[in-house]
């Protein structure tokens, strides 16, 4: 299926952003293998809840002084050890009666609540349907988007109708229990079985060269079979910037949460997601050490 291609504009966008806002990349590898102190601030931020203000508030938090970077200051919260105990049924579903061609961000009420029970059943995490179509319904919507191979818009019009349909999930490689990140689709599925049990929208390097302390580098999110190394339970304070509970693959490379993650590559490498959903894969223990992650185009 033929990939999207994205707009120069898009592009441009998505190199400032990776500059001001994302801590992954060569430099992040380099000071957590020197293992010098981070600031760990271990209140969380808050979460939007619209597309159109996709930064966090800035929380009011307590720091201290932390374990040497690259180990874990906390272990997760309390959850099942990697194995979820319900989860969607992973099968198509049927799409709700849309009056009219859209449903879009800003949206409110039963049509939305019924796509919102729709992507849940299927596997597409948003939270808890509440009939509002705000961030993270969009990301979810994204994610849809991206594994169907459509354009993303987090516009609901008939084609990702069809696509939630029929039930489009990411393709995935793995079998048993792994994490599939999809350069290309912008997704990231948690497989059980073999199969992707639960799915997040993803935003990943962007291929913009950054300055990386007297040196040039480039945004790029490293492609290859890996595992979770370690993580740290609170916000690390890197070189480039600051990454909310991040869960570390590859040396400085993780999946963290984040206020903004747009349709489109925007990062210096990482992978990441809302800060509601780096919140859940914790609370449910969805990427504990060792776990096995592919990432791939």
């Amino acid at each position: 299926m033929a990939r999207p291609s994205r707009p120069a504009a898009a592009l441009a966008v998505a190199a400032g952003l990776a500059l001001a806002l994302t801590a992954c990349g060569p430099e992040a590898v380099t000071s957590g293998q020197a293992g010098s102190p981070a600031t760990v601030t271990v209140t969380a931020p808050s979460v939007t809840t619209t597309p159109s203000s996709p930064t966090s508030a800035v929380p009011t938090t307590v720091t201290s002084t932390a374990a040497p970077t690259g180990t874990t200051t906390s272990a997760p919260t309390a959850g099942p050890s990697g194995s979820p105990t319900a989860g969607p049924t992973g099968s198509a579903t049927t799409p709700p009666a849309v009056k009219g061609d859209l449903l879009r961000p800003g949206d409110e009420g039963p049509q939305v609540l019924a796509l919102q029970k729709s992507l849940v059943d299927l596997g597409y995490w948003l939270g808890t349907p509440d009939g509002k179509f705000g961030f993270l319904t969009t990301q979810a919507v994204y994610a849809l988007q991206g594994a169907a191979g459509l354009g993303r818009d987090g516009v609901v019009g008939p084609a990702t109708l069809r696509a939630l349909q029929r039930g489009a999930l990411p393709r995935v490689q793995s079998t048993g229990s792994a994490v599939e990140i999809d350069i290309s689709d912008g997704t990231i599925a948690f497989v059980r079985d073999g199969r992707p049990w639960r799915v997040l929208h993803t935003s990943t390097g962007n291929g913009a060269a950054y300055k990386s302390g007297d040196s040039m580098a480039i945004a790029h999110t490293p492609r290859g079979r890996f595992a979770v190394q370690r993580r740290i339970d609170g916000v690390r304070v890197a070189p480039l910037g600051r990454l909310y509970r991040p869960v570390y693959f590859y040396g400085g490379y993780a999946v963290h949460g984040s206020g903004s993650i747009p349709a489109y590559p925007a990062s210096h490498g990482c992978a990441r997601v809302s800060n509601a959903a780096i919140d859940m894969i914790w609370r449910e223990n969805l990427m504990p050490d060792g776990l096995r992650v592919l990432v791939r185009d």
